[in-house]
């Protein structure tokens, strides 16, 4: 059976700040409300915030690791 090609994703998996990476998974909302939403979206994942701790996530730090964000990514979809 042949595979459809699909198209490639521009994403990258490297450090974001908290506030880039919200910006990317919600476009139209201030900054504020983009990162709530992102923050909501992690809290109600147990899985994913499992797996951040295991990684020893700081939800103080303003910025996440690659790790980090490729975790966040295998959760929530590419932003």
């Amino acid at each position: 059976m042949k595979q459809l090609v699909t198209e490639e994703s521009n994403f990258q998996p490297r450090a974001y700040t908290k506030a880039e990476l919200a910006t990317l998974y919600n476009p139209t909302s201030c900054i504020t409300v983009a990162l709530k939403t992102l923050s909501r979206w992690m809290k109600e994942n147990e899985l994913l915030m499992a797996e951040l701790e295991a990684v020893r996530y700081n939800k103080y730090r303003r910025t996440f690791t690659p790790k980090e964000v490729g975790i966040i990514v295998k959760y929530l979809g590419e932003p």
